[in-house]
């Protein structure tokens, strides 16, 4: 789908003569500028249309006209815009808009922005940002699909005063868009496709964009003393692998900001094999990693005057002979050693090496990692929000702050010594799970071993990154969640 942005026309028949035209009505109802003339022109058709309907201008409310008398355009949607729109109800705006039209095969639209916020560029580039958001589509492997699942839009065109404005504004929203789209890939991609190397071949795809990438195999990570890393990996014939991206858009004194990514490509649970129902949906237990890349992407895209790392580790948990057990014991490239109780909670593994080598060798201003890490998040806060856990409360306070601009909502848990006393381990400094209660803590008391004295933030993302049901600006399924959260938190706080 093609999106651009165009003046209003002034002219007696200022809409164009074919395609869907939408247009904005605020409360009571009040048709916006557009609105009024198109409802001239069709003979108070709009009007009939509201009366004769519930619609009344509330905000996420659509109301389709087909074949007005008097035009010769096939469509006029009607949204509600209420008293004004904030960035997000804009976003969803675009999004329900997009899958409209797409739901009764339109083809072409012009989308009228004339009414619902203070600044009208920039609310038309956030709808229209809303629009690609939702144009989302993971579709490679079909080979047969009905006609009527397809999308048909193709070109969306946003009329607005200040086009030129609103076109530089969606540049760099189009940008973490691209972002998005690639954790969303990323996370859908089946594990028989996307595992350890082929991940880290995607990685280095940032090399066009200016992000220098290495990659550390499992001799340079073994040398390095990755040892709990590399043990969750030995049991798969795929060989583990450490991805380092580097984004350097400020000046050379700047320290960098990093984010690490857990990136578990399938996750059987290892020797503590998991049920078998559901085990499917494993092939996302690389979310963070997902969120990493994309972030990155989005970053370099959109020339983000920041200098960004991005870390993940590529693993896959499998059974096999070589497979580490419950009761081994391993030592992290900390020195620190701990005893595996159980093969499942994995993901901790593979953060701790990478936690540890990412403040060691790049001495971050913070380090902020993402992991679907434990189904205790699930329980505890649903689909609705991520788990935020943090040894420093103005980079907590920041993270929330970005989750509620961006909507992707964190929510805040506690770190504590007595959580941390769950850990203890009579055979080794710890081991890798403090039992049923406070699954989602224990796993951040866990990881905060690893950060020494770096101001740190954990992201519990198992019950984001992946959705069995549509949103406004996400279909079902990878929900590229992390990377809009971790722009906006960039973009406010630490571009110079």
């Amino acid at each position: 789908m093609k999106i651009t942005f165009a003046e209003p026309s002034t002219q007696k028949s200022f809409a164009p003569k074919s395609g869907a035209l939408v247009v904005g009505v605020g409360p009571k109802p009040k048709l916006a500028a557009a609105a009024r003339r198109l409802d001239s022109a069709t003979n108070g058709a709009l009007s009939r249309a509201m009366s004769a309907s519930r619609f009344s201008g509330k905000e996420g409310q659509l109301l389709e006209i087909l074949a007005p008398e008097g035009i010769s355009n096939p469509r006029v949607l009607l949204v509600g815009i209420g008293d004004g729109l904030n960035e997000l109800e804009l976003e969803n705006l675009g999004g329900r808009v997009l899958s409209h039209l797409n739901r009764v095969g339109e083809s072409t639209s012009n989308l009228f922005v004339d009414a619902g916020a203070k600044d009208l560029a920039t609310a038309a580039a956030r709808i229209a940002y809303g629009a690609r958001l939702a144009s989302y589509r993971f579709d490679q492997y079909r080979t047969k699909e009905s006609a009527d699942s397809k999308p048909t839009l193709r070109t969306l065109t946003v009329r607005v005063k200040g086009a030129a404005n609103a076109r530089r504004a969606f540049q760099s929203l189009d940008k973490v868009a691209d972002g998005v789209f690639m954790t969303r890939d990323l996370v859908s991609q089946p594990p028989n496709v996307l595992f350890p190397k082929s991940f880290a071949n995607e990685a280095k795809t940032l090399t066009k964009l200016g992000v220098k990438v290495e990659v550390l195999g499992e001799k340079q990570m073994a040398k390095l003393g990755m040892e709990t890393l590399l043990a969750v990996g030995r049991g798969s014939e795929q060989e583990s692998q450490l991805a380092v991206m580097r984004w350097n858009g400020a000046g050379r004194s700047t320290k960098p900001v990093a984010f690490v990514g857990k990136g578990v490509t399938f996750d059987t649970g290892g020797i503590s094999l998991k049920p078998g129902a559901g085990m499917e949906e494993m092939k996302w237990d690389m979310g963070g990693a997902g969120a990493v890349t994309g972030l990155m992407k989005a970053l370099a895209g959109r020339k983000a005057k920041v200098n960004a790392i991005g870390v993940i580790g590529l693993v896959e948990n499998m059974p096999d002979g070589r497979a580490q057990r419950p009761g081994d014991i391993v030592t992290s490239m900390s020195g620190q050693t701990i005893e595996v109780i159980n093969t499942d909670a994995e993901g901790r593994l593979v953060l701790a090496d990478a936690l540890w080598y990412t403040q060691k060798r790049f001495k971050p201003q913070f380090m902020i990692d993402l992991a679907t890490l434990t189904g205790a998040i699930i329980i505890g806060l649903g689909h609705e929000h991520a788990g935020l856990f943090s040894n420093d409360d103005a980079l907590s306070d920041q993270l929330a702050a970005a989750g509620r601009a961006s909507g992707e909502k964190v929510w805040r848990l506690p770190l504590d010594k007595a959580y941390d006393k769950m850990l203890d381990c009579p055979a080794a400094d710890m081991k890798n799970i403090g039992g049923r209660s406070a699954g989602s803590i224990t796993a951040a008391q866990f990881l905060q071993r690893f950060v020494n004295d770096s101001p740190w933030a954990h992201l519990d993302i198992a019950g984001v990154a992946w959705s069995q049901k549509d949103a406004p600006t996400t279909p079902k399924g990878g929900t590229g969640f992390g990377v809009r959260l971790l722009d906006r938190f960039v973009r406010d706080n630490y571009e110079g």
